[in-house]
């Protein structure tokens, strides 16, 4: 096999991938987007009013998608990694930390992506099994309970399995995919050649002339259109795993295409529809065009797929949501939390049980609240339209202050997106009342435990500050009067090795011993995605034998403190070595540095922290923990 070949089939089986990660979210879209659209419409539904609908989808699917994400953000990657994080740290690093904004902006987004992944297996699932009342013979026994009933156990048997991994299925998820598309593809184009006028929906004319003659009907019309973009932030999100060309190849040469044909197949169907009715006198009605797009033989077939492509969407969120919360804890802004990997071969293969059971018990909520796709649909926008206005802003900052691009001209660039997304997401605004609350609702509530966590931490670490001891005042005193020294290295786990570790104190003052080398170790994040491993450690020596060492990781990167000392040489010499880890208690204080509700969150988060040496990858054996108390 030449490299040429080789690379082609690695490019293709990369693509192939990506049609079940990446576009699994917006490849099930045409399940609900166009009729929810419609649906805003009213009652009285003519033949323009179907194809400037429909061109406002095709060209939300142009601009937003293929322009915005596709050609442009793919290129706003930080070392080929992406996502709202992955640009906050671009952005971070592009200010040199100083502007506030920046940290403000990824936390909104990181809020409003946990809403997407509550919200997205909840329609998806529950859309594709409301698909199977269009099935002759099955539909008058698919009642409400029993519609509810198999979207539970869907959703319930696919959150109970990510314990498991997804490696051994995960191969399956691009075929699948693939034979979705190529069948989206072939309904559209079934139905296009029975009403080809239908193709007038390109001319962006139409798009213009329905938001100019309909008012504020236009304006619910478009947050329900946006609906056929949700999943886009999924192109950069994923980037690190497939890469930018395999993404730009699977939207360009088959996603878009599939997606185009199926929403120009649902529309086509809507006009011979309404040309039915209104020749026998009778009125129009909305339906639930995709399912009925296939024959009666098919329908039952195209209901099983649609629920094996929403299953594989839903999984691709959930997947996203680990790895949003991994970067989060990483970069600060979550506590920490029990991390399980779940596959050898691959390093994104991750399991986080608190998250799972907390977007479990979200999803279970929203299907039992709103109990139909649509009135779901309306919490679905809001959602997706303050992820993409964050994501663009986050680019603006990134291309102007990373890029050094010139700003009148970067400002011209991003004016029309950052418009566009304003008008998606003020669209979206005005359907709160129909469910949009939902997604603000558990934004802010993420908000707030990200800004009371980052503030707890920043309290707490300069309270510390305050009570303890400079350790360029107790190194030379012990090198002065030295306790008794006992073989061995110690190291210090500390967030400030500026300062004498509150475990170095008390092994101190309650075993009166010293080990022959002592580190003050610190372990911190970087603003890449990846550090190599000869680059993690930096080393000062200080006076008695101390040792303030940093270990730097990347917010992708598995931590792995014992391996990465090791290789340093940190670890050698007779004695073995013991990790020292403060166990902090925190009270409130006579004079508390924070609000009591906020103390008794951040007391909360802080107690249910996963186990910080676990978190390290320290054996439990190798483990010393001493306890002190911070008042806040």
């Amino acid at each position: 096999m030449t490299a040429t070949t080789a690379k082609n089939a690695t490019l293709a089986a990369l693509t192939l991938g990506a049609l079940g990660i990446v576009y699994g979210d917006i490849g099930t879209s045409p399940l609900y987007a166009f009729r929810e659209a419609l649906t805003q419409n009213g009652s009285d539904i003519g033949a323009s009013d179907i194809i400037g609908v429909l061109s406002l989808a095709l060209w939300a699917l142009i601009i937003v998608v293929t322009l915005k994400y596709v050609l442009f953000l793919t290129r706003a990657d930080n070392h080929g990694e992406g996502g709202v994080l992955s640009l906050m740290a671009l952005a971070h690093r592009a200010t040199d930390g100083r502007w506030p904004i920046v940290l403000i902006l990824g936390a909104i987004g990181a809020a409003l992506f946990f809403g997407d992944a509550i919200i997205t297996p909840a329609l998806s699932v529950l859309s594709a099994v409301e698909g199977l009342k269009t099935v002759p013979g099955v539909g008058p026994l698919m009642t409400l309970p029993v519609i509810l009933g198999l979207a539970l156990a869907i959703l319930v048997a696919l959150f109970a399995i990510q314990s498991r991994g997804t490696a051994r299925v995960a191969g399956l998820f691009g075929p699948v995919c693939a034979l979705w598309f190529v069948t989206l593809a072939a309904l559209g184009l079934y139905h296009i050649a029975g009403a080809p006028q239908i193709l007038l929906a390109f001319n962006p004319f139409y798009a213009a002339q329905y938001l100019a003659g309909h008012g504020t009907t236009g304006l619910f019309v478009l947050g329900a259109v946006f609906l056929t973009v949700t999943g886009a932030e999924a192109l950069i999100a994923d980037m690190g795993h497939f890469g930018r060309k395999p993404i730009q190849l699977g939207w360009l040469g088959f996603v878009w295409p599939s997606l185009s044909l199926n929403y120009l197949g649902q529309g086509a169907l809507a006009l011979k529809t309404l040309a039915t009715a209104e020749a026998s006198g009778q009125p129009f009605v909305n339906a639930d065009w995709f399912f009925i797009m296939a024959p009666d033989a098919l329908r039952a077939p195209l209901v099983i797929l649609a629920t094996l492509a929403t299953i594989i969407a839903s999984q691709a969120v959930i997947t996203g949501a680990f790895s949003l919360a991994q970067q989060g804890i990483a970069l600060g802004l979550f506590p920490r939390m029990t991390i399980r990997q779940t596959s050898a071969d691959q390093r994104g293969q991750i399991y986080m049980p608190v998250i799972n059971w907390l977007l479990l018990a979200g999803v279970l909520l929203l299907v039992f609240g709103f109990q139909s796709s649509s009135r779901m649909a309306a919490a679905y926008g809001i959602a997706v339209t303050g992820t993409m206005v964050v994501t663009t802003m986050l680019a603006f900052i990134v291309a102007w202050r990373g890029w050094k691009w010139e700003p009148v001209w970067t400002s011209l660039l991003f004016l029309p997106f950052v418009a566009i997304d304003l008008i998606f997401f003020g669209a979206n605004i005005l359907r709160v009342i129909e469910g949009g609350w939902v997604p603000l609702l558990i934004g802010v509530a993420i908000i707030a435990l990200i800004a009371t966590w980052r503030r707890g931490r920043a309290v707490a670490q300069r309270r510390s500050g305050e009570q303890g001891i400079v350790m360029a005042d107790l190194a030379p005193s012990l090198a002065k009067r030295p306790p008794q020294t006992v073989e061995g290295t110690a190291i210090y786990l500390t967030q400030d090795n500026d300062h004498a570790p509150s475990a170095l104190l008390h092994n101190l003052k309650h075993n009166k011993v010293l080990h022959a080398r002592n580190i003050l170790l610190t372990v911190t994040t970087a603003s890449d995605p990846h550090v190599p491993p000869t680059e993690r450690l930096e080393q000062l020596p200080l006076t008695g034998g101390f040792v303030a060492a940093r270990l730097t990781y990347g917010y992708m990167d598995r931590i792995d403190v014992p391996s990465d000392l090791g290789a340093a040489g940190l670890l050698a010499g007779t004695g073995g070595a013991s990790f020292f880890v403060g166990r902090n208690a925190i009270r409130a204080a006579t004079r508390p540095g924070m609000p009591l509700i906020p103390l008794l969150i951040f007391r909360f988060l802080h107690r249910n922290a996963a186990d910080p040496t676990a978190f390290f990858g320290i054996p439990a054996n190798r483990v010393v923990e001493l306890g002190s108390q911070i008042e806040l």
